[in-house]
């Protein structure tokens, strides 16, 4: 069980790993250029600075889970990170249905990969306490 929780671990990392990625390519795919123009100031600012934020999130997170595997494994610290890394996206899984609610495949896609985020930190979590 140990190995399993540790790849799951690894996998966590890939996942966040991908959504840092998915963020760098915010300002393409939502044409931000000409879109955040349409916005107060401040909102662009907010909404550019969030995203930037949340990209430091997810490498931190994925550097966790590739350099620190068996801390996160092992120590209570670790297992206090793993259910926190859970519960974010089981919140954003959450958030989702409040506040995007789009009947679309892509949109289904991106909470199928929140709910796959949240399985990849709980699963180790349960597994090493």
């Amino acid at each position: 069980m140990e190995n399993l929780a540790k790849i799951l671990i690894l996998l966590g990392g890939v996942h966040a790993l991908g959504f840092a990625v998915f963020h760098l390519y915010f300002w393409k795919i939502f044409r931000w250029k000409s879109e955040l123009p349409k916005l107060h100031f401040s909102n662009q600012a907010i909404l550019q600075i969030l995203n930037i934020r949340i990209i430091y999130v997810f490498l931190l997170m994925a550097a966790l889970c590739f350099f620190f595997t068996n801390a996160l494994y092992e120590t209570s610290l670790g297992h206090f990170l793993l259910a926190g890394f859970a519960l974010f996206w089981l919140g954003r899984t959450i958030e989702q249905f409040i506040f995007l609610r789009i009947n679309h495949y892509s949109i289904h896609i991106l909470t199928a990969l929140f709910i796959l985020g949240f399985f990849l930190f709980l699963l180790p979590f349960f597994i090493s306490i």
